[in-house]
């Protein structure tokens, strides 16, 4: 493709994550939108008839696994693997969360979400700089995050932007946390570990505030000429690499 070096080296983690979100994300769907749960259009049925030690689907089950195991290796894979950024310890945390929030979500099956993505695939800067247009049954709140990722698609700006705010600050809060919040309550007076689920789901809200302020400041800066080419505002400059 003609890459410079720089933009070679981080082609693998592009084309990795674009084919993992691709891949669970179209799970995702059809787990909502072509089986018979109502997840989507009726949050709080994950609470309906919970009880301890339930069976977790088979369908459900995969999907936990796919996240757990995908979760596990990129927390190896953002400290010793892909291009170190400004938010990299900010997604080490966000993916140490997730995991835990799905693990525990499969242990205790204490109720279980599903986080659509606005997209699949992964941040692509890849080509010379430029964007390219590449073309659960009842198990725990944790299991809301569920395909939690960066904030980073192969999108142009103009849509991610408003993508990221639908998807993940007013679906996330409207359709997960009010379900995880006020509807377990209402179905399970006395559900197990429900301030620590809460809690770390509202901390993956607090995360998804701060990429979405990058993704602000990304945008003013295209609209505002101050960026020639579009680069990512989480990278370091050649000057900060060095000191850092």
């Amino acid at each position: 493709c003609n890459l410079r070096p720089k933009d070679a080296a981080k082609m693998p983690e592009s084309a990795w994550k674009l084919l993992f979100y691709t891949l669970s994300w179209s799970y995702g769907v059809y787990l909502l939108f072509f089986t018979d749960y109502p997840f989507f259009y009726d949050p709080p049925s994950v609470f309906y008839d919970w009880k301890k030690g339930m069976d977790v689907p088979t369908d459900i089950a995969i999907a936990y696994l796919l996240q757990c195991s995908f979760y596990g290796h990129s927390i190896y894979a953002t400290a010793y693997m892909d291009t170190w950024r400004k938010d990299s310890v900010v997604m080490l945390l966000h993916h140490v969360v997730t995991l835990t929030l799905i693990a525990f979500s499969y242990a205790f099956r204490s109720g279980s979400g599903r986080d659509l993505k606005p997209q699949p695939g992964a941040k692509s800067r890849d080509c010379k700089g430029r964007w390219q247009g590449l073309p659960g049954g009842r198990g725990c709140a944790g299991g809301a995050a569920l395909g939690l990722r960066s904030p980073w698609a192969i999108n142009p700006p103009c849509s991610l932007c408003p993508g990221r705010f639908w998807f993940r600050l007013y679906w996330f809060p409207l359709k997960v946390l009010y379900a995880t919040c006020y509807s377990s309550l209402q179905s399970v007076p006395n559900i197990p570990f429900y301030f620590f689920f809460n809690a770390l789901l509202l901390v993956l809200t607090l995360m998804n505030i701060y990429w979405f302020l990058y993704i602000v400041l990304f945008v003013a800066k295209v609209l505002m000429g101050q960026m020639q080419e579009v680069n990512d505002v989480r990278e370091y400059d050649v000057e900060d690499g060095k000191k850092t």
